[in-house]
């Protein structure tokens, strides 16, 4: 098994707005999260988010340490969502096993040890998405199904946003110290994302992409509202999102995803709108 890690510098809006293609995407896109067999690491410094992808096959995989948090164990000063967006798989903290299904997600709090994560078949393995932010407090470990989460339908048909917004962590679910994560899915025929935008100050975003065809493509929108850049992202890729920059986009055919922040507030409505007259 192997568990591998990069690093990404926090970037501020006035350098991001003279990169190009290829410096944007070096920066604000992780191309490969899963591996099957590995785990993999992409450690922020945006408000030090971790985001990464543990693909176990016939052997289960341990949450190994990374330098990057500077701890004996990867949870002595952190939290961590697994969001499961393969087969049925099996998350195992600290001797207790924890059933994982397609779309579930299972919070484990700060200071569990051994942590380990299983597929149930190696022939259609699970892939699970994980977020790992600085914490405070303990919390208890607590499974989070999708039927479980505050479920939000948004948008409509004719601007083709109308989309269900699943919120696995809200006031009524689970206890974190930072963390917030949700899932948001599509109508038929619906392809935008979070328009009309909003930017959040105090915390940083990351999204992932998955359920794209493999000929598809979402074009992410991100920058400052008045200076707009974009990203190619295919499926089961991720974004990371700068607290500067509006998060949107739309593909060229159905898709899911995945979104979680990190930062001072939890709070949901603690956003700046942004006005469709006013991205550039």
């Amino acid at each position: 098994m192997s568990t591998d890690f990069d690093i990404r510098f926090a970037i501020d809006p006035v350098s991001a707005s003279t990169m190009n293609t290829a410096e944007l995407r070096e920066h604000f896109l992780i191309e490969e999260l899963f591996t099957l067999g590995g785990v993999n690491w992409t450690y922020t410094h945006y408000d030090r988010m971790a985001v990464g992808g543990a693909m176990p096959g016939a052997k289960a995989l341990a949450l190994e340490v990374i330098k990057p948090t500077g701890t004996a164990n990867f949870l002595d000063r952190r939290e961590l969502i697994a969001a499961n967006i393969g087969g049925p798989g099996t998350i195992t903290v600290d001797g207790v096993a924890h059933a994982v299904g397609t779309k579930d997600m299972l919070y484990v709090g700060m200071g569990n040890v051994a942590v380990a994560f299983a597929s149930a078949d190696a022939a259609n393995p699970a892939k699970f998405y994980l977020l790992s932010a600085p914490a405070h407090a303990s919390h208890p470990t607590k499974l989070i199904r999708q039927a479980d989460a505050k479920r939000l339908d948004l948008g409509s048909k004719e601007a083709a946003n109308e989309r269900s917004i699943f919120q696995f962590v809200n006031a009524d679910s689970v206890k974190t110290c930072q963390l917030v994560v949700g899932l948001t899915s599509f109508a038929p025929g619906s392809v935008w994302n979070t328009m009309p935008a909003h930017v959040h100050d105090r915390r940083m975003e990351a999204y992932l992409y998955f359920e794209l065809d493999p000929a598809a493509i979402v074009v992410h929108l991100m920058g400052e509202p008045d200076e707009t850049r974009h990203l190619i992202v295919r499926n089961e890729q991720a974004v990371i999102s700068p607290p500067w920059s509006i998060h949107a986009g739309a593909g060229t055919g159905s898709y899911t995803f995945i979104w979680a922040m990190a930062g001072d507030n939890v709070d949901y409505t603690d956003v700046e709108k942004i006005g469709m007259d006013e991205l550039l």
